[in-house]
């Protein structure tokens, strides 16, 4: 029996991956994808970074700034695959996949 614990990343990173497809799936039909509910609910937060330069992926509720605009979802959803693809961060991805831990293929062992 695998200890669910220790599903390696690549199984968790495919499976954010095949979330964020779904959710511009959810995106492009009109829907509200999983990962925007999350941010309206202050699970987590992507934002552009004060310097500018790119986005930022925060765990929690983050208080606005002043003059903070709100990432696209398309945006967003690439900055995700990038951070995925180019260097698994556990506790990142971990956060990221908790937004679909309702989904039929969620591990326990992937919690943040």
């Amino acid at each position: 029996m695998t200890n669910l614990d220790d599903t390696p990343a690549v199984e968790l990173d495919e499976f954010v991956l095949a979330r964020l497809a779904e959710d511009e799936a959810r995106f492009h039909a009109g829907e509200l994808p999983l990962l925007d509910e999350a941010e309206r609910r202050g699970r987590l937060r992507i934002m552009y970074a004060d310097d500018g330069d790119g986005l930022l992926l925060a765990g929690g509720p983050v208080e606005a700034m002043e003059d903070r605009h709100p990432v696209p979802f398309g945006e967003k959803a690439e900055f995700l695959r990038r951070e995925i693809r180019d260097g698994h961060d556990d506790a990142s991805v971990k956060l990221i996949a908790s937004v679909y831990e309702a989904h039929p293929d969620w591990h326990d062992g992937w919690r943040p």
